[in-house]
């Protein structure tokens, strides 16, 4: 079973960049789509970026032209790029597969926080 453990997270004054890593313990070569999701205080757990196997990209609009996503199936690593960030991206983030038909855990997140 895979197992993801994110990491990247901080603090960052308004933008700012931050650059997310998402390990996985097995190979994520079978998961055609993976995705990094976050949740801030209060608020539903969003998506907010995508990539397949092939490396097509999708982005939620609140993070368009800021955000960048990238993965390498060899080395089972996920990425998030996340530059000119803004206070309202403060939310703990996570990777998980997207609509993949079993069910992968959760990881820990990491922490974001946009803070002047």
């Amino acid at each position: 079973q895979v197992q993801l453990v994110e990491s990247g997270g901080g603090l960052v004054q308004p933008g700012g960049s931050l650059r997310l890593s998402c390990a996985a313990s097995g190979s994520i070569f079978s998961i055609n789509q993976m995705g990094w999701y976050r949740q801030a205080p209060g608020k539903q757990r969003e998506l907010v970026a995508t990539i397949t196997r092939g490396g097509r990209e999708n982005y939620a609009d609140s993070v368009k032209g800021r955000f960048t996503i990238s993965r390498d199936n060899a080395k089972s690593m996920v990425w998030l790029q996340m530059n000119n960030l803004k206070p309202e991206d403060t939310a703990v983030y996570y990777c998980n597969a997207v609509n993949y038909y079993a069910r992968v855990p959760w990881g820990q997140g990491t922490q974001v926080t946009v803070s002047s």
